[in-house]
């Protein structure tokens, strides 16, 4: 069985210089690593940080890959999204090792099923808290068995974008999010776009600046 970064079939763009942090994207539902790869140089331009995309490791009908079976919206398949959880986990542990960035200093990011793994390792009770969070058209998971820390996330930046046409993940679940992450104390930045199930372009020309802003607060902490 596979360990460390060979885990993950992933895919990763190398720093400009002496990497100032690092950024982790999570695709979404029958996508691959390469769908979100693009989103690293938008969002950090100047290559400051490592980044990586990485795949999930579930193949399933009708195509892609999947980080777990989708069940209701908003509550993943236990089984399958409890080991993805412990899958990713060990992976993020392996690739701060190799890269020598901690969690501490690392954006986590996704779009939809991706966004949803972003939260799960980002907020997940026990986990390290990342040096941000970026939501794209995605919920909280509620899952037996598992369990969000949203106790105290004074300061801790997340920006969130979901389009008021979504018919996949409703925008109610995005709003949900918003208010229950404000609530614990997080910095949200938060958008919503008319347009269905997708990643406004707008928001991300706005996110280059925000990357820097948490990059330099995880930095100077």
């Amino acid at each position: 069985m596979s360990s460390g970064l060979d885990a993950l079939v992933h895919r990763l763009r190398p720093a400009a210089a002496e990497p100032e942090g690092a950024l982790i994207l999570t695709h979404g539902r029958g996508a691959d690593e390469s769908d979100l790869l693009p989103l690293l140089d938008a969002l950090d331009p100047e290559r400051r940080l490592v980044g990586a995309a990485p795949r999930a490791p579930l193949q399933l009908p009708p195509m892609g890959y999947h980080w777990y079976v989708s069940g209701a919206v908003g509550h993943p398949d236990k089984k399958t999204f409890l080991e993805t959880c412990d899958l990713l986990g060990s992976w993020l542990e392996a690739w701060a090792h190799e890269t020598g960035v901690p969690i501490e200093r690392t954006i986590l990011g996704g779009f939809s099923q991706g966004t949803v793994m972003a939260y799960a390792l980002g907020l997940g009770r026990g986990r390290p808290q990342p040096a941000g969070l970026v939501a794209f058209s995605g919920f909280l998971p509620e899952v037996d068995g598992f369990e969000l820390d949203l106790e105290d996330r004074s300061g801790l930046p997340v920006a969130m974008g979901h389009g008021t046409y979504d018919d996949i993940i409703s925008v109610d679940f995005g709003r949900a999010a918003k208010a229950r992450l404000e609530a614990a104390g997080a910095a949200v930045t938060y958008r919503e776009s008319p347009m269905p199930h997708a990643i406004d372009p707008g928001f991300l020309r706005e996110l280059p600046a925000w990357v820097r802003s948490v990059i330099a607060g995880a930095a100077n902490a």
